[in-house]
């Protein structure tokens, strides 16, 4: 699963990695993003535009369009790859409504319950890299919530030593073919796949990181 990440590169990052659109913006300094709160998320065009890809701060943690309410966003913040196709939840944004999860590393946790300990795995040249995410809009009552989720897959040969699962992070080759409504959803699946063994390295980080009110650099220090 993906638990807890981080997003603190700055504008002019983000924009040359993903090619976005819009006026430069000071984005938040996020080093322990947690579920339920707001990220920053990459989709093809602003919702009833045709423009470009745009980046916009949503809440992690899928509310289905068809929920009575919000309370299930904790449990949506991942979609497995082997059932995101299928399940009632995201089948229908995994059609209509991928996007990328812009990241500079990501947390697992390993050992025993009450003594585990946290590891940050991050791009070996500490550059970005982007989850493969689905998209939801919920709206009841006059309220109106903007929700994502990330698909996990099976770890790869070096994460699987500190977790079984781990986030998609897509080739940016696939990022235009992942955000496109076109794509065939076999196609899409296709690219649902662990990164290769090289794309990733992890550190042990302070338990500091362990509560969610932390969000500052003590959190990816090694």
């Amino acid at each position: 699963m993906c638990g807890r990440f981080s997003q603190f590169h700055s504008w002019e990052e983000v924009h040359a990695f993903l090619n976005i659109f819009g006026a430069p913006r000071n984005l938040p300094m996020r080093y322990n993003i947690a579920p339920t709160q707001d990220a920053a998320i990459v989709r093809h065009g602003r919702p009833g535009s045709s423009a470009g890809r745009s980046l916009d701060f949503l809440r992690w943690g899928l509310i289905p369009s068809w929920a009575k309410d919000n309370s299930m966003a904790a449990r949506m913040i991942n979609a497995r790859a082997e059932t995101v196709a299928q399940k009632p939840s995201f089948r229908d944004a995994f059609k209509k409504r991928r996007c990328l999860v812009p990241t500079d590393g990501f947390y697992e946790w390993r050992g025993e319950k009450g003594a585990k300990q946290p590891y940050r795995i991050l791009n070996p040249d500490r550059g970005l890299f982007a989850f493969a995410g689905l998209w939801e809009r919920w709206e009841k009552g006059g309220e109106s919530i903007e929700s994502f989720t990330i698909i996990t897959t099976e770890a790869n040969n070096k994460l699987a030593a500190v977790h079984a699962r781990m986030p998609v992070i897509l080739d940016p080759a696939d990022f235009e073919s992942w955000l496109s409504p076109d794509l065939a959803a076999n196609e899409a699946l296709a690219l649902l796949r662990p990164a290769p063994d090289e794309a990733v390295e992890f550190h042990a980080v302070s338990k500091h990181v362990n509560n969610a009110r932390n969000d500052d650099p003590e959190c990816i220090t090694p």
